[in-house]
């Protein structure tokens, strides 16, 4: 429907431009020009509400005129965006020699050569061309990025997000080509800024695609140890595994770190005395590290579904499901750290609110000491504002009168405290 109103507004605006230029008629050139501008105006108000993708199939669609009118409208900011999207056909026609770039987004290929891998420097398509790489990385790729890639390779790249957003049972597969798919979630923990960020997984032809949206340490801790070490990998599953194993050390880091802040949290929690504003801050610290634990736990659970699978599939040499057990054992050592970490925070946080608790008490004692202390002493206002107390002191002035009450009353109140210090000093000496 777009494409119809597309080109009704052009040969609109066609049948207008050839009545004015036909027509005299005084200022002839200053009206040409405030149409035209009218003209670009409704062609630019077009080209905001439409999608990278529809732009580039009305190019295609197009005429070859109307195609190069629009495309001389493209703000300049969406250019290589609708490149992507047209025909190599088209996209000489309108733009020339102009190849697409990966601009915000980063792809990686990796050769193997002497037992390590090379990296291949992309900055557009034609970089491509006759790689033979084991490994295609890409980060923040696009929908036309990755539809471009994986039709090089023959193989369809998914979103990763919208990937690792499928049911457990479905994130790991085959497919009927034999392609191995598998979508897991990794620990990114940077600067204080911790989350799981998805990555999806792709064994097709000998070549390991990976797909996520932003940098993960995991990632170039493998790329730096296959890039120095002579024979580190030998295919692309070797690669895959040594993701997942790098992945869980990255884990095991993190755990050590953990166990650092909760250090300090404890000999905090277990001083003498803490305040309301230190128990606030130390409950939100705790509930900081369950919430790292937790995504810890739920990551390396994710990596021993996914080793599981490969095992489970035979799709691993022997000495890749030796590889594979090894990194299952180090995640069973990791579960039972977990798991000690939740019984840590759950013991921190119940002293911490034990220490508030306490607290509270002492400040309902404080008020409890006030009450009983001052019950005598409202007791006797109660009586000095009745008029028997001037019946009763009827005779004597009367600032003695009220002020012989006044010391009474504090006299009592007094020895109301006294009682009250001898009797909780007695009652503690019979704890102990």
């Amino acid at each position: 429907m777009s494409l119809k109103n597309l080109v009704n507004m052009l040969n609109k605006q066609k049948l207008v431009d050839g009545m004015v230029h036909s027509q005299q008629m005084h200022k002839h050139d200053f009206v040409e020009s405030l149409l035209q501008k009218q003209h670009d105006a409704e062609l630019l108000n077009f080209i905001a509400k439409q999608s990278s993708t529809e732009l580039g199939g009305y190019l295609d669609a197009l005429p070859l005129d109307d195609a190069r009118k629009l495309w001389s409208r493209l703000p300049s900011e969406r250019e290589n965006d609708v490149l992507w999207e047209i025909s190599d056909e088209r996209r000489l026609a309108i733009a020339g020699d102009r190849q697409p770039d990966f601009e915000d987004s980063k792809i990686n290929v990796y050769e193997l050569l002497d037992g390590r891998l090379k990296n291949i420097p992309i900055a557009g398509r034609k970089d491509l061309e006759g790689a033979k790489p084991i490994w295609v990385d890409l980060i923040n790729s696009t929908k036309a990025e990755r539809v471009f890639v994986g039709s090089h390779f023959g193989v369809e790249l998914p979103d990763p997000i919208e990937a690792t957003d499928l049911e457990v049972s479905a994130r790991f597969h085959v497919e009927e080509n034999d392609d191995i798919h598998l979508h897991s979630n990794f620990l990114l923990d940077r600067e204080g800024r911790s989350k799981s960020v998805p990555v999806a997984f792709i064994l097709h032809g000998g070549i390991l695609f990976s797909l996520r949206n932003e940098e993960l340490s995991v990632f170039r801790l493998q790329r730096r140890r296959a890039l120095t070490q002579p024979g580190y990998v030998t295919d692309s599953v070797d690669l895959l595994l040594d993701l997942y194993g790098a992945d869980v050390e990255v884990s095991a880091d993190s755990l050590e770190n953990i166990y650092a802040k909760l250090g300090v949290v404890g000999r905090h929690v277990l001083s003498e005395a803490i305040t309301d504003q230190q128990a606030a801050g130390i409950l939100a610290d705790i509930a900081e590290e369950e919430d790292q634990n937790g995504r810890i736990r739920s990551n390396i659970l994710d990596t021993q579904r996914a080793l599981s699978f490969l095992m489970r599939g035979r799709l691993l040499t022997p000495d890749q499901i030796s590889d594979s057990k090894q990194i299952l054992r180090n995640i069973e050592s990791l579960n039972s750290h977990t798991a000690f970490l939740f019984d840590k925070i759950n013991f921190l946080m119940d002293a911490t609110i034990g220490f508030i608790n306490i607290n509270q008490n002492k400040r309902v004692n404080q008020l409890t000491v006030f009450s009983v202390v001052f019950m005598p002493i409202n007791i006797l206002a109660g009586i000095g504002g009745m008029s028997e107390f001037s019946m009763m002191t009827e005779g004597t002035p009367w600032p003695m009168a009220y002020g012989g009450f006044v010391l009474g009353s504090a006299l009592i109140g007094l020895v109301t405290y006294v009682l009250l210090k001898h009797f909780e000093k007695k009652r503690l000496r019979k704890t102990i």
